[in-house]
């Protein structure tokens, strides 16, 4: 071959042309679209976890309320859920990647000022306020990734991309207690939030390099007499739910909060009956087994956060592990839940989504018995057992409720149908947190007194009393170096039965929400399965 032929002529210049632009053969190749995506929902994933390590060290470093510690996670997933839909419709109308992109940098920025709020400002407020932000963000990235996926996969090989996509996420998850802990014994907490910028960052430039638009449709709307119901309706029962133990649940305030809860979604059910282009189309729900669907994956999720706050509390404040420890100690449930979500796929693919819906919801419910029965002396690796059958059975709930969801709602609403999905496991994860929480405060707000009187305590203000409920709703022991020894170890003794016997009542109420789910999967059954294929689930 003649060299010219190759560095001369009109070869050189074509050459030089496609070296340019090797970026733009890049864009749009499936492989590295995967990548991108998957590494944005990365921090997702991993934040969902590393939080639930990181509380103890936040509130002690901020000096947090049981209440204040609970919107930590709250704040996060209530605007996460309220978003997830709304985000859906934007990417519709201006293009998933401008949306995609904006999350990623958005959540990056947020989790780093959330970082800043603790270490400079101190303020269990602006982490508060900032974790929304975060929520609001992270909405950003699930539904558009999901977008981006199935405009650039073929429909041949997409079932295999959304396979490894949620492998991501899952190891994301259960990696999060791990490099939690990690980070907070040798860093400090803020760490677990500023681990999301690197992160992030790397994510941002790979999308700007390798993404390719979806086309967008000017035309959609949006539903904002809706989203306001929406948003009202849940950020009123979650704030209800979470001072209805410092109000009085039958006082004034808790029934106008809970009150208003109700009206906000009476007034957003009425509304999407009648517009056009409603946020939630309610003919979805004439599915008894969607509707199913969607109960499930909320009580899901209120086991699993629920048991992952309170035992976070358990291990480290009553137990004394360092964070490293207690990360370990959660990590079997989520490593259940990788192990175990193939095994269901291929169980429910084989005999229907509702024995192996039934069976993981008793399962689950055995698994929250289990953990009821922890005292303040039980070993910490006597949750390892538990923990085990929890994933195990959860990971059959999460599969086959998603699959039922999508694959029963129509080919046309599959990817509102998606949304909903998302929306549950966030609503699930409040609520696990913020019921279960309000169980807790009434159980110490009536053992407490009696035991502290019977052990000849000194006596408390109202206003000492306060504070020391608050100490113990944590598990941790309202001392300080000047208390005496003798005092220091009644009160410690106090403080850990108050908190486990809290733990007993409110994994008790856990154990229940899951028989109840077991019930409800009576009513799944198989979707056609298009819709699904369209959704990407």
């Amino acid at each position: 071959m003649d060299t010219k032929t190759v560095t001369g002529g009109t070869a050189g210049p074509a050459l030089a042309s496609r070296a340019a632009g090797a970026p733009g053969r890049w864009r749009g190749r499936p492989g590295l679209t995967l990548l991108a995506v998957a590494a944005g929902v990365m921090m997702v994933g991993l934040d969902g976890t590393i939080v639930a390590v990181a509380n103890p060290a936040i509130q002690s470093h901020l000096h947090a309320s049981l209440a204040g510690i609970q919107w930590v996670s709250n704040a996060y997933l209530l605007a996460l859920a309220v978003s997830l839909i709304t985000i859906g419709r934007l990417g519709d109308r201006f293009g998933h990647k401008k949306v995609f992109l904006t999350g990623v940098a958005g959540f990056a920025a947020s989790s780093a000022a959330i970082g800043l709020s603790g270490s400079i400002a101190g303020s269990i407020t602006l982490v508060i306020a900032f974790r929304a932000l975060q929520g609001v963000f992270g909405a950003m990235l699930q539904p558009t990734a999901l977008a981006l996926l199935r405009n650039t996969f073929p429909a041949e090989k997409m079932n295999g991309a959304i396979g490894i996509w949620g492998a991501v996420i899952g190891a994301s998850t259960a990696a999060g207690p791990i490099v939690g802990g990690l980070l907070v014994q040798h860093i400090g907490w803020e760490a677990c939030f500023y681990v999301n910028v690197p992160v992030g960052a790397a994510a941002l430039v790979m999308s700007l390099l390798v993404l390719k638009e979806t086309p967008a449709s000017p035309s959609s709307s949006f539903d904002i007499p809706g989203i306001a119901a929406l948003a009202g309706a849940l950020f009123l029962l979650i704030f209800g739910l979470i001072k209805g133990p410092d109000y009085g649940w039958t006082s004034a305030p808790t029934l106008a909060f809970l009150g208003a809860a109700a009206l906000a979604g009476l007034l957003f059910a009425v509304r999407e009956s009648r517009t056009r282009q409603p946020l939630l189309p309610l003919k979805l729900f004439r599915s008894a087994s969607l509707s199913a669907g969607v109960v499930l994956v909320i009580l899901l999720m209120f086991a699993m956060f629920g048991a992952m706050f309170f035992m976070t509390f358990y291990l480290e404040n009553v137990h004394g592990l360092d964070p490293i420890s207690a990360g370990v100690h959660l990590l079997p449930m989520t490593a259940m839940l990788i192990i175990g979500s193939p095994i269901a796929g291929a169980l429910i693919s084989k005999l229907g989504p509702r024995i192996p819906l039934v069976a993981g919801m008793l399962l689950a419910a055995v698994a929250m018995l289990g953990l009821s029965r922890l005292g303040a002396t039980s070993s910490p690796n006597d949750t390892i057992a538990w923990f085990v059958l929890l994933g195990l059975g959860l990971s059959p709930v999460m599969v086959g409720a998603t699959n039922v969801i999508v694959g029963n709602a129509p080919v046309e609403l599959a990817g509102v149908a998606g949304g909903l999905q998302s929306t549950a496991m966030q609503l699930g994860g409040a609520l696990g947190t913020a019921v279960l929480g309000a169980v807790m405060s009434a159980k110490i707000a009536t053992a407490l007194p009696a035991s502290w009187h019977a052990a000849h305590l000194p006596a408390l203000s109202t206003a000492q009393l306060a504070g020391v409920k608050s100490a113990v709703s944590v598990g941790a022991a309202p001392i300080t170096s000047k208390t005496p020894p003798q005092i220091a170890a009644q009160i410690t003794r106090i403080t850990h039965a108050t908190f486990t016997a809290g733990m007993h009542d409110a994994f008790l109420v856990a154990a229940a929400v899951a028989l109840v789910g077991a019930v409800v999967a009576l009513l799944a059954k198989r979707g056609n399965g298009t819709a699904a294929a369209h959704a990407g689930i």
